[in-house]
């Protein structure tokens, strides 16, 4: 069981006197559990998921963001002693990616060229040798570039890589069951031409074939209708309830949280986390509104 430990985060835009958006985030998010943070336009929520997944646009100024692992959070790879317990403020996005964490995008760029099957294998090969190397310093770089990656990831046999064509078919299928999702999604191009809600479902989509230990998912619901909203609702229950994915769910609204009831609730007020409770908490927010919580804790100050 993966924890993500995220300890009195300070964060402001990174340019000369950019502005101060986090004054001291505390959240811990495990795997298994679903998180849902809510909180007014401007308090922070998605600057929290963009520093999670190391963003340049912003700069911490104080704080850490740590990745704890256990045994079971890769499978049957052994993890090293010295390798349990990461500060992702010092790791590149590609390498918090490879240790678990997983970012799933308000508004998905649209990719023409590249099929969602040619990119998920690229993406599950390049996090599996990225994982091998951050735990146990191999490093495949030699190799890389005789097969060409050095210029395309599609160059090379089509069958390089850890998961090869015909494993990932498989466990493409796999997971498109599990998500009750379409297979004629894979024979398009990445995001082009996809409704709002197939963007959305393609995000869940992602999380589920490359198995993180956390997914940030940042307003996934924004822009769905009632059906697209329990498609893509059935999808994170599946992450978590399957595959053990802990969620951390990004949210204006309480209506995802109809199919996606959270574990834990958490309000955000300028920059910082200042009420959690459980899911009573996000109803009692779409009767009230936020005053009622800006007056409790500006009163309890």
């Amino acid at each position: 069981m993966a924890t993500l430990e995220i300890k009195n985060l300070h964060a402001r835009v990174a340019e000369e006197d950019g502005e101060q958006i986090l004054r001291g985030v505390d959240l811990e998010v495990k795997s298994g559990e679903i998180h849902a943070l809510m909180g007014p336009n401007g308090s922070g929520k998605s600057t929290t998921s963009k520093i999670i997944a190391g963003h340049p646009a912003y700069e911490v100024t104080d704080g850490e963001i740590l990745l704890h692992l256990e045994d079971d959070d890769f499978g049957d790879v052994e993890i090293p002693d010295d390798a349990r317990t990461w500060n992702l403020l010092e790791l590149e996005p590609n390498e918090r990616a490879a240790l678990g964490i997983f970012l799933g995008f308000q508004y998905p760029a649209e990719i023409e060229g590249v099929t969602m099957t040619n990119f998920l294998r690229t993406a599950l090969n390049a996090k599996i040798d990225e994982r091998e190397e951050l735990l146990f310093g191999e490093d495949d770089e030699e190799e890389e570039a005789e097969a060409g990656y050095d210029t395309s990831p599609m160059e090379g046999n089509v069958d390089d890589g850890e998961v090869g064509v015909a494993e990932f078919q498989k466990l493409l299928k796999e997971k498109m069951d599990l998500l009750d999702m379409d297979e004629k999604f894979m024979q398009r191009y990445l995001n082009a031409g996809f409704s709002g809600g197939e963007k959305k479902q393609n995000e869940v989509l992602q999380a589920a074939i490359l198995e993180p230990s956390i997914a940030v998912l940042d307003e996934i619901d924004s822009g769905l209708d009632i059906d697209r909203l329990q498609d893509v609702s059935k999808g994170i229950n599946a992450l978590r309830d399957e595959q053990g994915t802990g969620i951390l769910q990004i949210t204006h609204y309480q209506r995802i949280l109809e199919y996606v009831e959270p574990d834990h609730v958490h309000i955000m007020l300028d920059g910082k986390v200042v009420k959690s409770g459980d899911a009573s908490l996000a109803s009692e927010l779409e009767d009230k509104g936020y005053d009622w919580v800006r007056e409790e804790v500006y009163e309890a100050a």
